[in-house]
């Protein structure tokens, strides 16, 4: 269910317009209630940022959004026929999988790459 009163949201994640519509609907599919806000504008004026959305779900909702996300991701490596878990499986201990956008090796930060800031978890 789409919701109209913001007061109780949190945004969970910001997006272009055209991802934030996309994901906005997988919530809604998904019956995760959710909607979009407008993010604010870098703030330098007359910049040419384009306009960023937020998705704002309940607090309770966050975890179930992350695993939506998480199960988005792995359809689209399974698309690109990337078997992520396989590689994960065949690592060393203390060893990193390569970031699938930059290639870095690294420990990721907040679930993210710490070179290019790509989510992963």
């Amino acid at each position: 269910m789409e919701i109209t009163e913001t007061a109780d949201l949190v945004a969970c994640l910001t997006a272009p317009l055209a991802d934030a519509k996309e994901l906005l609907e997988a919530c809604l599919d998904a019956d995760i209630s959710a909607t979009l806000a407008r993010d604010a504008c870098c703030g330098k004026g007359g910049c040419g940022c384009s306009p960023k959305m937020q998705l704002l779900v309940p607090p309770a909702d966050v975890p179930r959004v992350a695993l939506l996300l998480r199960q988005r991701w792995d359809d689209l490596a399974d698309r690109e026929g990337l078997d992520v878990q396989a590689q994960r499986a065949d690592l060393a201990e203390g060893e990193f999988a390569p970031c699938p956008a930059c290639n870095t090796a690294a420990a990721l930060k907040d679930g993210a790459c710490s070179d290019c800031g790509l989510q992963l978890e």
